[in-house]
């Protein structure tokens, strides 16, 4: 017996061993295999790029404002890490960038990004948000996280937006097997008998895939003349009708046990303000008829329509989301409320004139295929995305408003949590990561966000901390577990393997800040240092994360 319960001991030993090691170990981090192709810029982006540096400089000048230079290389790669992961770069990772030449490194780095699995998860909840909301609905009716997850899927692929949201308006099926089809299920809550809701899909049609808030137009004419539709040469005021004719596009979509599929002889049917009863309304848009097809069932042509290479709202739509999932702000807020007609001449920015870029932006999105990567790629190389946060003459609100300074945001919570938990390791906690670094960075990462607070779907609307928040951030779990000098944290490693304080000090920042410590922090915390070892010498280490982590600089994109 005793031998038995030796050799078992010695196996959960070496499982034990085995696991350290493979969380302990560091690996090598290969070129991304588009970074040739993204170093030779085309002729063709280098134009794009001019010509969208040259609109933000002639607005500046415009508006008389000073711009500030670009931000340094670190700055501008935790902040692409931010927006298109929800985490800071690893320590890891830093090391690998500076063996790559300093001028292309901010390529390289988006590059990666752009195959690494954690953009495409972290976009597909950002983007799923605008499509299908928050939250989990009933289970046998939405199924979010399979949704999510094909969604990831089509950003990993860089499938082509439009093909993408097409897919979403007119697909048929079950909603495991065809999870695209979550889009219409989602809204079975809202409706009538088990059935999805055409208002409501009406209204997340035009809100996430054409940036347009037409939701008053439900229950009545609009009357403040601020939704236009029409021509250019003949603009109107909107109407109830615009609305429902719209959602009669969906009037058909029927779950079933075959899941969702059309019922052509279904009709929508509504009863307008000030009317008696029910009419059957007919499916119509609201503008540019000529974009409609006249084939394929009414999910088909309506898919049509909204994804088509003229019908601009939809380009402008997404341009102005991405740019703020990348920035934290959008180009034009709020983002899902763009005009359909604005006024070139007006002299200030406002809700009649675009801003700067972005009709360039939707443009160049729309002539090279609505290519998502090809997108990301034009806005990380704008001197827009890449301006300092800080200038050397006062920063007024109109600075950052027009992007004359890169606007200060505060990170949303899933960033924070990312970011604290990346910032406590050296190694890459990825797809490639242990399962147990995995399965642990998922946990934590939910529990952090129920307590910090989900913004959920208006999560770019600006908002203030609050006590609860940086109590959190101060006493919360999280920090406590993540500073602790325990083996798999960085505070322990930092601490008995530096080879100086000072090394100690600097790698200390670069793991949670991304950056070096200026010559004054080096010094204050060397002094901290100094002497120390052992337990004495973890505990301060400790004390520089649990500083760091509850620093502003750390909460906030800059």
């Amino acid at each position: 017996m005793w031998a038995r319960n030796i050799v078992f001991l010695l196996l959960c030993l070496l499982g034990l061993a085995a696991v350290a090691a493979n969380l302990l170990s560091s690996r090598k981090i290969e070129d991304p295999e588009a970074f040739p192709e993204f170093a030779r810029r085309s002729p063709e982006f280098t134009r794009v790029v001019q010509q969208l540096n040259d609109e933000f400089e002639q607005h500046w000048r415009a508006q008389g404002l000073q711009h500030a230079g670009q931000a340094d290389t670190s700055t501008i790669i935790r902040r692409l890490s931010l927006g298109l992961t929800g985490t800071i770069p690893s320590l890891e990772e830093l090391r690998r960038l500076d063996e790559v030449p300093a001028e292309q490194q901010i390529d390289w780095w988006v590059a990666r990004l752009l195959e690494d699995r954690r953009y495409a998860d972290f976009l597909a909840e950002r983007l799923g948000r605008a499509f299908v909301g928050t939250e989990d609905g009933q289970f046998l009716l939405l199924r979010r996280r399979r949704y999510i997850i094909w969604l990831s899927d089509q950003i990993a692929d860089n499938v082509a937006y439009d093909q993408l949201v097409r897919t979403m308006i007119s697909d048929r099926g079950i909603m495991t097997s065809d999870p695209a089809v979550n889009f219409l299920t989602a809204t079975v809550d809202d409706g009538e008998e088990g059935q999805p809701n055409p208002i409501s899909l009406a209204g997340r049609t035009t809100r996430a895939f054409l940036g347009m808030r037409i939701d008053c137009l439900q229950c009545h004419d609009d009357q403040m003349g601020m939704i236009q539709f029409g021509s250019l040469a003949e603009p109107r005021e909107g109407k109830q009708a615009d609305f429902h004719q719209l959602a009669a596009f969906y009037g058909q979509a029927n779950l079933s046990l075959a899941g969702i599929q059309d019922n052509t002889e279904q009709q929508y049917r509504y009863q307008y303000l000030d009317s008696d009863e029910e009419v059957e309304v007919l499916p119509m848009v609201p503008f540019m008829p000529e974009l409609r097809p006249t084939e394929g069932s009414l999910r088909e042509q309506l898919a049509v329509w909204v994804t088509h290479k003229k019908n601009k709202p939809f380009a402008r739509a997404i341009v102005n989301r991405i740019w703020a999932v990348m920035t934290s702000r959008p180009l034009l807020a709020p983002v899902d409320d763009i005009p359909l007609f604005t006024d070139p001449d007006a002299v200030e920015l406002s809700r009649v004139k675009f801003p700067p870029g972005l009709e360039t932006l939707a443009e160049d999105f729309v002539a090279h295929g609505f290519d998502l990567h090809r997108l990301i790629r034009v806005i990380a190389a704008t001197h827009a995305f890449r301006t300092d946060s800080r200038a050397d003459f006062e920063v007024l609100p109109q600075h950052e408003a027009n992007w004359a300074v890169f606007p200060l945001s505060r990170l949303r919570p899933e960033q924070v949590a990312g970011a604290v938990i990346q910032g406590s390791s050296l190694r890459t906690i990825d797809a490639n990561s242990h399962i147990l670094s995995q399965l642990t960075r998922y946990q934590e990462e939910g529990e952090f966000v129920d307590r910090y607070g989900d913004l959920g779907e208006n999560e770019w609307d600006d908002r203030s901390g609050t006590v609860t928040q940086r109590l959190l951030m101060m006493n919360g779990k999280l920090i406590r577990e993540r500073t602790k000098a325990e083996i798999f944290n960085a505070s322990a490693k930092i601490a008995s393997g530096a080879a100086t304080d000072e090394k100690a000090v600097e790698t200390v920042y670069l793991t949670a800040l991304t950056r070096k410590p200026s010559s004054t922090e080096l010094d204050c915390f060397v002094k901290r240092l100094a002497g120390k070892t052992g337990d004495e010498r973890a505990r301060v280490m400790e004390d520089i994360f649990w500083i760091l982590f509850n620093s502003t600089e750390f909460s906030w994109n800059h």
